[in-house]
């Protein structure tokens, strides 16, 4: 009998998808990571920065940032024609965190990106996935003529646990951010009771 699908119906697959947020505080460099990961054009909601955020969007530190993200960034990685990857950018500023739980739900895990010349502002995002329950590391962007610290001084700043990743990077280069991704994914296998093999 025909069941109305032809074989090359029964051949096709629906990957599996895997869902990660990047995290941190504004101007951190969230869209230029899932930029510099993503195979397709990213998706970003940005708008320009306007005098009616003054009083309201600390730029100290970030003098030259014009842009900021209202909702999200969307990028994709394909691993195989069985798994992708995509990619969350949240928005940093306090003011959008209502969209935070829904960009949440059903994440396998996040990366939270410091700048450590405004390190206080990763505070928010490792209080958030630490409440939740939601495994993730801490990227930190290596931006031009920032003082450079060691990730074990980030990670006694930030109060990590000993079990939390910290990778110093660059989100303007694919390897970096690559790098931070793959610490992540090792992470949360571990977190979940499966060490990933050597």
């Amino acid at each position: 009998m025909d069941s109305g699908h032809s074989d090359l119906d029964a051949d096709r697959r629906i990957p599996l998808a895997l869902k990660i947020l990047i995290a941190g505080g504004f101007g951190a460099g969230k869209s230029t990571l899932v930029g510099a990961l993503s195979e397709i054009r990213p998706l970003h909601t940005e708008e320009v920065l306007t005098h009616a955020g003054i009083g309201t969007d600390n730029l100290a530190g970030v003098e030259g940032k014009r842009t900021t993200t209202v909702a999200m960034d969307f990028g994709r990685i394909t691993i195989n024609e069985d798994l992708q990857v995509y990619l969350f950018g949240t928005p940093g500023q306090d003011r959008f965190w209502f969209l935070w739980d829904e960009l949440a739900y059903g994440a396998l895990g996040a990366v939270v990106l410091a700048d450590t010349r405004r390190l206080e502002d990763s505070f928010p995002s490792v209080d958030y996935f630490e409440g939740h329950g939601i495994p993730f590391v801490v990227g930190v962007n290596c931006f031009d003529g920032a003082r450079r610290y060691s990730a074990d001084a980030v990670r006694q700043a930030l109060d990590l646990d000993r079990e939390v990743p910290v990778v110093l990077c660059d989100v303007r280069e694919r390897q970096s951010g690559k790098l931070v991704l793959i610490a992540l994914v090792e992470h949360v296998a571990g977190y979940h009771g499966h060490p990933v093999p050597a």
